[in-house]
């Protein structure tokens, strides 16, 4: 670079120039370079570099280097690289300026600082492209890192732009947080009890990414869209969003459908309370008197087993439970192959339309309140 000044010099006294004029065109000339070489730098970066690595990350039969090595992440990089070149030029162009060079050298050095943060943060956050439709335990706990790292990668930005200011080295201000523990321990309270808590749901298999989840406490019923450090997302079946802590999951209590969602079928339960005085006994097709309750129950479980959407594999029943104030109730039992959450509903309201109906067939009386059996 000396040789390049020296050159400037030399063609500008060339040119006639002499005295202070030499030192103020070269100035503007050696401004005016590092400029264009930074825009060229940059340029070059984005037209030419990215396109590379995208073809190249692209012939590889691997997903994760696409994933990590995207469009955003090259991109945020690409600028950082224009101010590394002006950083890299300062010394020189401002060689005579030691005031003027220490200002833009630590304004330069701040602004190479935030962005590498930021370029760090969007790699970090590549990571949630790398996941499915389901979230493993090991993705998550990743999940629950990244977010920490994310965290502590602003915390070091923040103490490394702060020494530049005051131009101290990091290491005193890092010396100097242990003094403040007690207060940062208060400021991410939140944060670590939501990293332990979620380690406590992943690490004993509670819960994914697309679970189907019921929070009673939180009026949440629906899908989980998002587990943060903080904050556990759920979109219902009303599309509102409802968020709740994962502290709130782990001291709590809450139903995960999975179980039902992984099997071969999707269990309802449903009773029907029959009038006392409807009960008489029959002759069945053997010719023994029994209940016309007993028939019925027999007939349901029948229905229920040739039922096209019952999935009669996995049992179904019809029993008789204690008496109660309000009628005698049969309990039916049976599991739906499909689990959508409408067709569940309507094909069980269809079956217990027919249970209420057939009642009649049988002599059974629904027990009602304001009922007169005649």
């Amino acid at each position: 670079m000396q040789e390049i000044i020296i050159w400037v010099e030399n063609l500008l006294e060339s040119w006639g120039l002499t005295g202070d004029t030499v030192t103020v065109v070269r100035f503007v000339v050696l401004v005016i370079t590092a400029i264009v070489l930074s825009f060229l730098a940059g340029y070059v970066f984005k037209k030419i570099l990215i396109p590379v690595v995208r073809k190249l990350t692209a012939r590889t039969p691997t997903k994760w280097d696409d994933v990590l090595l995207n469009n955003r992440v090259l991109t945020s990089f690409s600028n950082i690289v224009p101010a590394v070149v002006i950083w890299q030029l300062l010394p020189w162009v401002f060689m005579e300026y030691a005031t003027v060079r220490e200002i833009l050298a630590r304004l330069t050095a701040i602004y190479i600082t935030i962005m590498m943060t930021r370029t760090s943060i969007v790699f970090i956050d590549s990571f949630k492209l790398l996941e499915g439709e389901k979230r493993t335990a090991t993705q998550q706990y990743l999940y629950s890192f990244c977010g920490v790292l994310k965290i502590v990668m602003i915390g070091i930005a923040v103490i490394v732009t702060i020494s530049i200011v005051i131009n101290q080295s990091p290491a005193t201000l890092l010396a100097g947080l242990g003094a403040a523990s007690a207060v940062t321990m208060l400021v991410f309270q939140d944060t670590i009890k939501g990293l332990v808590a979620g380690i406590r749901l992943t690490s004993n298999d509670m819960l994914h990414k697309g679970d189907w989840i019921t929070v009673p406490a939180a009026g949440a019923n629906g899908t989980v869209e998002e587990i943060t450090l903080t904050t556990v997302k759920v979109r219902n079946f009303d599309n509102t969003i409802t968020t709740v802590t994962p502290q709130t999951l782990v001291d709590g209590s809450f139903q995960n459908w999975i179980g039902m969602q992984q099997g071969n079928g999707r269990r309802s339960v449903r009773k029907v309370f029959f009038n006392y005085r409807s009960l008489r006994l029959v002759d069945d097709e053997k010719g023994q008197r029994v209940s016309n309750l007993t028939l019925y129950r027999r007939h349901m479980e029948e229905y229920l087993a040739a039922h096209p959407h019952v999935n009669a594999s996995l049992g179904v029943m019809a029993r008789q439970m204690d008496g109660t104030p309000t009628g005698l109730p049969v309990e039916f039992t049976f599991w739906l192959n499909d689990k959508d959450w409408a067709t569940y509903e309507h094909v069980t309201s269809e079956i217990m339309e027919y249970a209420y109906s057939a009642a009649a067939d049988y002599g059974l009386a629904i027990y009602q309140q304001s009922q007169t059996l005649e």
